[in-house]
């Protein structure tokens, strides 16, 4: 029988590359000043950048609220298994 999966949406909404919203956030991996680590509902989502912080998190809701300055946006299928692991020492 087929597994049924409730996908949340997955958006992205940034402004002036300083605060941000994401949605169809699973779970913060981990967070510092220079990224943050999401698990989404779309992969992995890696966000790199200077003063970054987790202003807001809602889980529940599967929201998360930023801001700092953001420079990039990475995405990637992999799971993260933990912060010394493969996925940890690919994007660093």
């Amino acid at each position: 029988m087929d597994e049924v999966r409730n996908v949340k949406n997955h958006k992205v909404t940034l402004n002036n590359r300083g605060t941000g919203v994401i949605t169809g956030v699973n779970a913060v991996v981990s967070f510092d000043p220079a990224e943050i680590l999401l698990e989404t509902e779309q992969g992995v989502l890696l966000i790199k950048g200077s003063d970054l912080n987790v202003t807001k998190l809602t889980l529940e809701k599967g929201e998360v609220e930023i801001d700092g300055r953001v420079d990039s946006f990475t995405y990637s299928d992999m799971k993260p298994k933990d912060e010394n692991g493969f996925f940890h020492r690919m994007f660093q």
